[in-house]
């Protein structure tokens, strides 16, 4: 009980936040529009204006990191714009420059970088895909769909060796593949490129910069249009929250094929003018190993991971003296997005961050859609409580329209995209009578009375389901707490039962723990949770644990880290037949 007291009590290191702004409109029937007001900067409105202004103003500074053998190599700004100018020329001697994008197929790299931004100072939008497209034995479904709507003018990979199978299918038949490494006969080398007369950039706000793949809940892409002016001022906007002059200091793996990675980590550290560490590990026990070393190394500022990320550093700073005090060193904020994180693992964190450093560190998450920049709305003050999405950011306004017991969240601001690639009128559906994006989720209030504190998920509208007796199941919430409640034996869960009689989990085991020791931890932890649940739709009364990881290749785990709810159900029938067999089999959990 002492430690939770010192933990509430202990005070936050300065964020550097600048001050909550909030305006609330009330409407009759119980809808609600929260504007937040504060003005933010509208100086840099094209993907490549923030790189011009850091050449002259920080030319030497570190842009972007990756590394090279034991050390680094480092981008700084004014290399960094000669460099884009250069294959920009480049690009256009080959005559691809022109409406059609450039297909990339890459992990995150100084070289993917240079490339998308050379690009996009052309007009030219990039396409950055999953690279697991195009890796070896992928589905060679999911790389000619997205071809099909994207349509490229020429393919980047950082590896034609590593890639040849995605650049062997058919629908990459006959276009330019400009590869970084192992090109093949008739490739173009990236250093070829390097060699011409730079091209001034010429894009402007309303061209379109990118774009980015989403499947949402149809299974088949769709390509959401990010121009200039929206991704640009995301990151003004994003900066408007604090008052910190300083340039951020990132470690980070979030893919640049999501609107995560690309826009509110690589583009932010161009746009404040601060240094990107290209981390390639990845939140798995098999990977993470890279992400510890290279936080061993590089003190962040600002660090964001996803939850499984949070979930295993936590172990690593308990137990680990140095790489705790390196880590606290200077960080003022931390974040996870792609999903939610559980109190325990946070407390955790700031409990060693007491110990180290003696201030907690402001913890939060941010809220939006690929189609909204991606941010909408982020904890934008001092908080260390989880489960929140925070209240809008400056210059953006949301709509919270009463439906079903639940508040519909819609969004407006200058980072919403004009709609999907050649889909005119799906685009056209995506916005209400007043033009708010209708993101098909929904949030609520911590305190209905005092909006200012700020909201929290509700769940994916078209994600919860029924019972067979009708109870509506809030899948979010009730994954959320349940995951949090078994601790670390587990990495995420998927919730079964739509039509059925109660409420199942199938659970992805933490692959350091013994099958025993997560049985175990499993039991306990959904005992407790049911104690405090209420009714049938918020009770697990079964569980199984999956005998493996979740399948990235098949995207039943996607890149951001998160698990794609319905294709995991599509993937487990089998599990979820087992899971309410009748009678159950010994390895169903039954509560």
């Amino acid at each position: 009980m002492d430690a939770e007291l010192h933990l509430a009590t202990a005070p936050f290191r300065d964020p550097r936040y600048a001050p909550r702004r909030l305006e609330v409109e009330r409407r009759a029937g119980g809808e609600m529009v929260l504007t937040n007001p504060t003005p933010y900067s509208t100086r840099f409105q094209t993907m490549t204006a923030a790189l011009e202004h850091w050449a002259v103003a920080a030319p030497n500074r570190p842009w972007l990191a990756e590394r090279s053998g034991d050390g680094w190599r480092t981008m700084t700004f004014a290399e960094a714009r000669e460099q884009v100018g250069a294959i920009a020329g480049g690009l256009w001697g080959l005559g691809v420059v022109g409406p059609a994008p450039l297909l990339i197929l890459a992990h995150n790299g100084v070289d993917h970088a240079l490339i998308a931004y050379a690009a996009m100072s052309q007009g030219m939008p990039i396409a950055p895909v999953s690279p697991q497209y195009g890796l070896k034995n992928a589905n060679p479904e999911r790389l000619a769909r997205a071809c099909q709507v994207l349509q490229p003018a020429a393919v980047y990979t950082e590896d034609a060796a590593l890639f040849a199978e995605g650049l062997a299918a058919p629908a990459l038949a006959g276009l330019p593949v400009i590869a970084a490494k192992n090109p093949r006969p008739g490739d173009i080398a990236f250093e070829a490129l390097l060699k011409n007369r730079p091209a001034a950039a010429t894009a402007k706000p309303t061209d379109h910069a990118k774009y980015l793949l989403t499947s949402g809940s149809t299974g088949h892409p769709k390509a959401v249009i990010c121009s200039h002016a929206n991704v640009s001022l995301n990151s003004a906007q994003i900066t408007a929250c604090f008052d910190d002059s300083d340039p951020p200091v990132m470690v980070n793996s979030a893919p640049w094929s999501h609107s995560l990675g690309a826009n509110s980590i690589l583009h932010m550290s161009l746009h404040r003018g601060g240094t990107l560490y290209i981390d390639h590990g990845q939140p798995t026990a098999a990977r993470f190993g890279e992400t510890v070393r290279n936080l061993k190394e590089v003190s962040p500022t600002y660090q964001n991971m996803v939850p499984a990320g949070w979930m295993l550093f936590v172990d690593e700073l308990e137990r680990d003296e140095a790489l705790a005090r390196r880590f606290f060193e200077r960080v003022r904020a931390l974040q996870y997005g792609g999903a939610a994180l559980g109190q325990a693992v946070a407390d955790r964190i700031q409990a060693v961050a007491l110990r180290t450093v003696g201030e907690k560190i402001s913890f939060g998450s941010g809220y939006g859609a690929t189609e909204t920049g991606p941010t909408a709305c982020n904890v934008h003050w001092a908080n260390d409580r989880m489960g929140l999405i925070g209240l809008p950011i400056p210059g953006t306004s949301v709509r919270l329209v009463p439906e079903a017991g639940k508040f519909d969240f819609r969004v407006k601001g200058p980072q919403i995209t004009e709609g999907y690639l050649g889909q005119p009128e799906l685009s056209a559906q995506s916005f209400d009578d007043e033009g708010f994006y209708v993101i098909g989720d929904a949030a609520r209030f911590i305190d209905p009375e005092d909006p200012a504190l700020g909201m929290v998920f509700d769940g994916r509208l078209s994600e919860n389901f029924k019972l067979a007796s009708g109870t509506f199941v809030g899948v979010g919430d009730l994954r959320i707490g349940a995951v949090s409640a078994i601790g670390g034996a587990v990495t995420d869960a998927v919730v079964c039962g739509e039509g059925r009689e109660a409420v199942g989990l199938l659970l992805y085991p933490n692959p350091r723990l013994s099958p025993a020791d997560v049985a175990a931890a499993v039991r306990a932890g959904l005992e407790a949770f049911n104690a405090k649940a209420r009714g049938s739709g918020g009770r697990v009364a079964r569980a199984l644990v999956l005998p493996d990881a979740p399948d990235a290749a098949s995207g039943e785990i996607t890149d951001k880290g998160y698990i794609a709810q319905a294709l995991a159900r599509s993937r487990r029938a089998e599990a979820i037949s087992r899971l309410f067999a009748d009678p159950s089999p010994p390895e169903v959990m039954v509560f």
